[in-house]
């Protein structure tokens, strides 16, 4: 039996996916919930058919728990959008209602402990403000009432602008439903929403599946590796558009995971044997090659995962310097490593107990640490079971990582005030594991212009996201783990590349140009300037080169008209020298008979 269950997706499909004529039997189990009556206010009132003044979204959730103030004590759950809103929500509702009501925040990024507050009960009723984490990952215990702003950030990939967008939109009915069931767990409940009734009966039913959502790169090579066939005529529950297949395709041809006739190279079916997204398996693989498999073997592991570093909001500046002692001013990436090294040295001798707190010392999360050394090992093992070897991380004693932590300074090679006595990290081969990092992120490069705006690959413009330790002193060339679009388009865990690195790493990818083809006398030879370009994006501008092998023909034209008539030739043949007193005499001649026909 094949059991799929879920609140959200249309049953309806999958029903008649698996059922063929026939239809697979749908089981409604609604669970023990209680009434929940709803009530609509939009922030956007309608007066005589015309709009009137649009409220504050602030303003709006205030009204709503005044409201719900008068319908007797109770807990709040309030949905919004993402954590600035709730960081904004939050001020708002202190001012307002700090004496009555605990606010609590809950978002993914929040530390453990700050997201354990909102099960264990308090004095006063509280309000909690969730993004969608609390519709479908977790169950806030006692709530009575819920605010609906009706929004989220979903998670979108644009093929054309490859770019990963977490834009707000307005959710779909059943998210909408399923926000609303979570007042009626204990008692009969009240659900405001932030938008009008009209409004939510014109919303789709359901989201949009994730494989029309997402970069189809992984879905693809997985198909190759097990002969299911072209994806464009594979029967999906719901197809993805051409332009999606297209687009997936042309990662793993920049990867040279698959030929130009779509079946899988070698290195296509080494990739689809590792869990981890396409690009970071094709890193990690050259990084095998070049001597850096075992730093490259960290990084993905860690790419793969929700970032372990916290950043509460009382103590976000007692976070950023804690982090600071991982710092590496030229890569986000070897920061990572740092910060690597040194929980590692730790674990070794510590139980359980003693790295919980020494995460809570660092602001770092617990479990994310752990995720990223079970990912590590995970695999570690599937590289050895593909007979591959990778050098030996470095260690450092326990001892080194306490001298680091006393003098509570960075060592990183980008700090010439570190003290001698100070625990320094490995020095990590970093144009290595950068050069390799690069494979995997052609698309995700870009080069500095004005306002600190870097232009990437088919005119892609974004910025280094402000958490980035190479935020302040922008480099000239930076590649980035991941390029988002949210309220700007930020690049996110950064790194500084060599622009001449693509020359050989995007050898399949670039395109040459050449200009201005004339005769050199000083190199005796036709030359020409040449500009190579990755996507639109000039990686090498202008560099002088021989002309010959890319256009012989116009070459020994060049070598004629300019180099043997016009003498800009350095030749000491003697029928060079000959024939040129010969022309030297003939233009004596016609000057002293002022004739130009001799």
């Amino acid at each position: 039996k094949l059991i799929i269950t879920s609140a959200t997706i249309d049953p309806e499909k999958f029903s008649n996916y698996f059922g063929g004529a026939k239809k697979a039997p749908i089981i409604e189990v609604s669970g023990r919930t209680y009434p929940v009556e709803m009530r609509y206010r939009p922030l956007l009132e309608m007066d005589g058919g015309k709009d009137s003044d649009e409220k504050d979204l602030n303003e709006g959730i205030i009204d709503a728990v005044r409201e719900l103030s008068q319908e007797g004590r109770g807990d709040i759950l309030v949905f919004l959008s993402g954590e600035r809103e709730i960081r904004e929500a939050a001020d708002e509702l202190r001012r307002e209602f700090a004496s009555y009501y605990e606010i609590l925040p809950l978002f993914s990024r929040l530390s453990q402990a700050e997201q354990s507050r909102i099960f264990r009960p308090g004095n006063r009723p509280r309000i909690v403000l969730s993004t969608n984490v609390a519709e479908t990952s977790l169950t806030v215990p006692g709530i009575k009432y819920v605010i609906d702003s009706g929004v989220a950030r979903i998670s979108r990939y644009n093929p054309t602008s490859r770019l990963q967008s977490l834009l707000v939109e307005p959710i779909a009915r059943a998210s909408a439903d399923q926000r609303a069931g979570r007042c009626g767990r204990v008692s009969e409940g009240i659900c405001i929403r932030l938008f009008s009734e009209e409004d939510f009966e014109s919303r789709p039913e359901f989201l949009d599946p994730e494989i029309l959502r997402t970069h189809l790169a992984s879905v693809i090579l997985q198909m190759g590796h097990l002969r299911l066939g072209d994806p464009e005529a594979f029967p999906f529950i719901e197809a993805p558009e051409t332009r999606q297949i297209r687009e997936g395709f042309r990662t793993l041809r920049e990867l040279r995971a698959v030929r130009h006739n779509g079946t899988l190279t070698r290195l296509g079916n080494d990739l689809a044997r590792l869990p981890i997204d396409p690009r970071f398996g094709a890193m990690l693989l050259d990084g095998v090659k070049r001597g850096v498999g075992h730093e490259l073997l960290v990084l993905v592991a860690m790419m793969s995962i929700q970032d372990p570093r916290e950043r509460p909001l009382e103590f976000q500046q007692q976070a950023d310097e804690k982090h600071r002692l991982f710092k590496e001013s030229h890569s986000d990436f070897i920061s990572f490593l740092n910060l690597w090294t040194w929980y590692q040295s730790y674990a070794v001798n510590s139980s359980q107990s003693q790295l919980r707190k020494l995460c809570r010392q660092y602001f770092l999360n617990f479990m994310r640490m752990r995720e990223w050394y079970d990912l590590y090992r995970q695999i570690e093992g599937l590289l050895k079971s593909m007979k591959l070897s990778i050098n030996p991380f470095p260690t450092v004693t326990k001892e080194a990582s306490k001298n680091r932590r006393d003098t509570g300074k960075s060592n990183s090679k980008s700090n010439k005030d570190s003290d001698n006595d100070e625990f320094r990290f490995p020095s990590f081969s970093e144009d290595l594991i950068h050069q390799s990092l690069l494979v995997g992120l052609l698309d995700q490069i870009g080069m500095i212009g004005d306002d600190k705006t870097y232009t990437g690959p088919n005119n892609r413009k974004f910025k280094i996201f402000p958490g980035s330790f190479l935020f302040k002193k922008p480099p000239k060339w930076v590649m980035a783990m991941e390029i988002v679009e949210t309220s700007q388009v930020y690049a996110r865990t950064c790194g500084v590349i060599d622009p001449a690195w693509l020359e050989s790493i995007a050898d399949h990818l670039i395109k040459k140009q050449y200009s201005e083809p004339h005769w050199s006398k000083t190199q005796g030879q036709a030359a020409a300037y040449e500009t190579l370009l990755l996507c639109g994006l000039p990686v090498v501008a202008n560099r002088q080169i021989s002309y010959g092998k890319v256009a012989p023909e116009l070459s020994r034209e060049l070598m004629i008209r300019e180099g043997l008539v016009e003498g800009e030739i350095n030749i000491r043949a003697p029928f060079y020298r000959k024939n040129s007193k010969v022309i030297e005499n003939v233009e004596l001649m016609e000057e002293k008979t002022r004739r130009r026909d001799i």
